[in-house]
C-alpha cells in the first residue's frame, strides 16, 4: 500500500505532507508504486502511527482479568477499531491462582487478528491497602519475587511493568532485585517523597496513572509526583477529562516534558457500551457518559469508559495539549517504555505499516494495519 498526499506524523515529532509506503507489512523508504498496489490518497488528512495502550483492563463487556481467550479477542478487536494497534492490558488484584489463568490465556493468545498483544501490565497485588482505589483489598500481596517470577514464568515473559506502592514491606527489596526483568512502576501507594527517590534510585522508573492513587504535591510534603520529575520518570496520564483537570495536564506535560507523558486509558468493560452496571476487579461499578464509580463507593473513580483513541483527542480538543504532544504519548512513548519501539509507535521505516487517517478534527477516517485496511 501507499499512503499519498498525507500530513505525516514524523519520527521528528512533526507533520510533514508526504507519502508512506507499507511493503509486506513494514514501512520502506519512498519507492514507485508497483503493479496491483493499492494507492490510498489522503488529501487534507492527517496520517498519524498506530497508538499503543500499555494500560487498560476491559472494553465491549470483556475485561483482560476474565483469562479467557475470547475476551483478549473482543478486546483485541475493538482496540484495533479504534486504532491501538498494539495492546499491553493490566491485570487486577486477585489471588496468584486467578492471576495463573489470566496469564495462561495471554501466553496462549495467537495475534492473528485484531491489535497485537504485545505486554502484560501487572498492576496488582503488590499495591498499598489504604490506596487500593477500585482494586479488591480481599487479594492483597506484599511485594513477592518469586510471585512474580512463577507469574512471568507462566506469561512466556509477557509482563512488561509490575506495579510497586514502594513504602510496603519488601517492595525496594522487589524493586533492587527485579528492576532487570521488568519495568517497574510506582502504584497505589502513599509513599513520601523520600521513600519514591528511594526507589527510584533502586530502579523503578514509571508511574501508574499519575495523581490518581497517590500522594498529591504540598509545599512541606513534596509526594512523589516531584520525586518522579526529578528522578526523569516516565508518567502516566488518563485523560478522559474525568480524572484529571485539564490545566494539570497541560502542567505536567510541561514540567515532565512530553518524552516522558504516556496517555493511558485505564478503561474498563463499559468501554464500548452503553451506560448501566458493570464489574471490574470483581467490584460492581456504576457507569455514566464517561464517568466509572464504584457502585458501593461512588466518590471512587473506577477505571475510565473510553479508549486510548478518544482520550488523546480529548487532550488536544478539550485540554489544549499541542497535537504533536499528544499523539507521541499515545504511541511512541508506550512503544519505548515497554521495549516494543522497533515494531510500533512511529511512522519510520522497518516499523510496521500501523497508520491511523484522521481529518482536522481528529474524527477517525481509516486504521490500517500492517498495510492492510480494516476500518
Amino acid at each position: 500500500m501507499i499512503i499519498q498526499n498525507a500530513l505525516v506524523y514524523t519520527p521528528r515529532h512533526t507533520f510533514e505532507k508526504g507519502s508512506i509506503v507499507i511493503r509486506e507489512g513494514r514501512i520502506v523508504p519512498f519507492a514507485a508504486p508497483e503493479e496491483g498496489e493499492e494507492v490510498l490518497d489522503a488529501q487534507g488528512l492527517y496520517a498519524l502511527p498506530g497508538l499503543v495502550d500499555i494500560h487498560f483492563h476491559g472494553a465491549m463487556g470483556k475485561d483482560f482479568c476474565d483469562g479467557k481467550e475470547e475476551a483478549i479477542q473482543t478486546l483485541a478487536d475493538f482496540e484495533a477499531s479504534k486504532g491501538v494497534l498494539a495492546i499491553c492490558p493490566a491485570t487486577m488484584t486477585f489471588s496468584e491462582e486467578i492471576l495463573n489463568g489470566v496469564m495462561d490465556a495471554a501466553a496462549a493468545h495467537k495475534n492473528g487478528k485484531g491489535a497485537d498483544l504485545v505486554g502484560i501490565n501487572m498492576e496488582g497485588p503488590f499495591i498499598s491497602p489504604h490506596k487500593v482505589g477500585a482494586q479488591n483489598p480481599e487479594y492483597l500481596h506484599k511485594a513477592d519475587v518469586e510471585m512474580f517470577r512463577r507469574l512471568q514464568k507462566r506469561a512466556n515473559g509477557l509482563i512488561k511493568l509490575v506495579d510497586i506502592a514502594p513504602e510496603e514491606p519488601g517492595a525496594l527489596e522487589f524493586i533492587k532485585e527485579c528492576h532487570g526483568e521488568v519495568r517497574v512502576s510506582l502504584a497505589h501507594t502513599c509513599t513520601d517523597y523520600d521513600t519514591a527517590i528511594a526507589a527510584f534510585d533502586a530502579g523503578a522508573t514509571h508511574m501508574t496513572h499519575l495523581y490518581n492513587a497517590m500522594p498529591g504535591i504540598t509545599h512541606r510534603a513534596p509526594g512523589p509526583i516531584i520525586a518522579a520529575m526529578e528522578r526523569g520518570a516516565e508518567v502516566e496520564l488518563i485523560t478522559d477529562n474525568v480524572h484529571i483537570h485539564p490545566a494539570v495536564v497541560r502542567f505536567t506535560f510541561k514540567a515532565f516534558g512530553d518524552d516522558h507523558v504516556i496517555l493511558v486509558a485505564d478503561s474498563m468493560m463499559a468501554c464500548g457500551l452503553p451506560d448501566g452496571q458493570y464489574s471490574l476487579g470483581g467490584q460492581a461499578v456504576t457507569v455514566e457518559g464517561p464517568r466509572a464509580t464504584l457502585t458501593e463507593q461512588p466518590g471512587t473513580i473506577a477505571g475510565s469508559a473510553t479508549c486510548l483513541y478518544d482520550c488523546m483527542k480529548r487532550a488536544v480538543l478539550e485540554m489544549g495539549v499541542p497535537l504533536e504532544s499528544a499523539v507521541r504519548a499515545a504511541s511512541e512513548n508506550p512503544a519505548k517504555s515497554i521495549g516494543v519501539d522497533n515494531d510500533y509507535g512511529s511512522i519510520a521505516a522497518g516499523r510496521y505499516g500501523n497508520i491511523i487517517l484522521a481529518d482536522q478534527e481528529l474524527n477517525l477516517k481509516a486504521v490500517i494495519q500492517k498495510g492492510t485496511r480494516i476500518v
